[in-house]
């Protein structure tokens, strides 16, 4: 190392005494957190099935790593009548018998029936907050957590506002934020609805829109690759990338979801907000520092960049489905119109694959595949970045004409990784080239404690950071590009043969076949 100054080289040692132990890579300080303010947390829509499977549990795991604040308290509230024991063997009963710390943990729960559409009710509510407040000195900072159907979120926006529990304290000694699951309304309409009702009680830096999707370990890292690497940003261009393709497949059906979904569709359950968020992620600016509003004002470039599509491009660059009977991991499942919930002759896509384009400097002319579907071969959500083929082979005399092209996977679940297919000499006596595979597995040399994605939303949402939630503008601009698609979907005459049917099982319908096997790892 005689080739760094003294400071360098102090540095650098400090870094090399440091290595993994597995890899023999020097690892770098991570940026912690720091003390987070006293608070409560009060769930609306205690009874429910999200709030036992998700938010409860999400909570828990929080607990028990130490991430949570001190003091903190949690208050449930629901229509159902329950004690504030039986809220905790309520939510105690889907833990296992003897779970770390429950007990300790289950000391911070409190339960308080609440009538949501009744003023009076929500005043005994203000009333108890500020006795857990002053009992407990959660210091009157507040997160109310949504975990309720979509449609009454504008009332319990507006009824928090109404009694004054959205409002903070002038003094600068209390904080209050409110979070609201996708989706964030049906259209551009029902969208532009939710937030007039969002904001008649809270300021936008109050509102946290929550998509899970951001807060998995894997899109987090999608910036870290880009921006924290000189090595692929040089090619991140139209000049050397021919196509990208994100993809969402599942193998479920719509299950215990088909009141739901049957009146939503594939489109506005993963496209508006899922797979918009990858999209951005990949084809975004780099921002000129690492912060929420740095990097959400980048996001929604990328969104006013969609090129709009025409009525005529709809059907150009839009391949609709549905599934029907067939087998997923060795068992038969029935087809979508089978299943129960589901309107019998129903015309709801429960398979897309979109085809985009951005209209800015650096992404003009490149196709992006969003693809996302249910009853597909395997479960998987992944980013392909297809780099165009090399401009002249002098190898084609030996060869051949063609040098298959490089290509960069991001796995996002669950195969959480990082693969790279380039070329490589075969060995032997004979000039053979071979497409091999750098591979790098996500939790690959990583002891430490994993958060799930709802545990990192709710701690971001307690220490007030946007950085993995939506901003109005951008909820507003991707509406604004797929409502008018939705629209000719829907009212069209043709509606119907717009719909084609596949296995369950295989990966789509045969006219999306050519588009699904560009984006799948090869």
């Amino acid at each position: 190392m005689e080739f760094l100054d003294e400071r360098s080289r102090g540095a650098a040692e400090t870094l090399i005494e440091r290595k993994a132990p597995d890899l023999g890579l020097p690892l770098t300080e991570c940026a912690t957190t720091g003390p987070l303010d006293p608070c409560t947390l009060v769930i609306f829509g205690a009874s429910g099935d999200l709030t036992a499977r998700k938010v409860i549990p999400a909570l828990y795991n929080l607990f028990v790593h130490d991430s949570l604040p001190s003091p903190f308290t949690i208050l449930g509230c629901a229509r159902t009548s329950m004690s504030d024991e039986d809220f905790r063997a309520r939510v105690g009963s889907t833990f296992s018998q003897g779970a770390r710390r429950w007990e300790e943990f289950a000391a911070h729960l409190f339960y308080h029936t609440l009538e949501y559409n009744s003023g009076a009710s929500y005043g005994k509510l203000a009333e108890r907050l500020h006795h857990l407040d002053s009992e407990y000195g959660a210091g009157r900072n507040r997160v109310f957590y949504l975990a309720v159907p979509p449609d009454l979120y504008p009332m319990l926006a507006e009824m928090i506002g109404r009694n004054g529990m959205g409002a903070e304290d002038g003094d600068g000694r209390g904080w209050v934020r409110i979070v609201v699951e996708k989706p964030f309304g049906r259209d551009l309409r029902t969208a532009m609805d939710l937030d007039r009702a969002l904001h008649r009680g809270f300021e936008e830096r109050q509102i946290f829109r929550m998509d899970h999707y951001l807060a998995k370990e894997t899109v987090q890292n999608i910036l870290m690759l880009r921006f924290a690497n000189a090595i692929f940003e040089p090619l991140w261009n139209r000049n050397f990338v021919d196509h990208v393709g994100i993809m969402a497949a599942e193998t479920l059906g719509v299950e215990h979801r088909a009141g739901y979904y049957d009146r939503s569709g594939v489109l506005r359950d993963m496209f508006q907000n899922h797979l918009m968020q990858l999209l951005a992620l990949i084809a975004m600016e780099p921002p000129s520092r690492f912060e929420a509003d740095r990097v959400q004002e980048e996001k929604a470039k990328v969104f006013r960049s969609l090129k709009p599509l025409t009525a005529a491009g709809v059907h150009e660059n839009l391949i609709l489905g549905q599934y029907g009977p067939g087998t997923v991991d060795g068992r038969e499942v029935p087809g979508y119109l089978d299943e129960p919930g589901v309107s019998p002759g129903s015309v709801t896509p429960t398979f897309a694959v979109l085809r985009l384009f951005l209209d800015n400097w650096r992404w003009r002319g490149v196709p992006f595949y969003l693809a996302s579907g249910k009853r597909l071969a395997r479960k998987v959500t992944e980013i392909t970045v297809q780099f165009k083929e090399v401009p002249h082979s002098m190898f084609q005399s030996v060869l051949g004409e063609r040098i298959m092209a490089n290509r960069l996977i991001l796995g996002i679940y669950p195969d959480e990784s990082v693969r790279l297919t380039f070329q490589t000499k075969n060995p032997g006596p004979q000039l053979c080239l071979r497409s091999v595979l750098m591979d790098f597995r996500y939790y690959q040399g990583y002891g430490g404690p994993v958060l799930d994605a709802y545990d990192k939303a709710l701690l971001d949402c307690i220490q007030g950071d946007h950085m993995l939630f939506w901003r109005e503008d951008g909820v507003e601009l991707c509406w604004a590009f797929l409502t008018p698609i939705l629209e000719e979907c829907e009212t069209c005459e043709e509606r119907a043969q717009l719909i084609h049917p596949y296995e369950g099982g295989s990966w789509g319908p045969a006219p999306a076949r050519g588009w699904m096997r560009m984006m799948l790892d090869q």
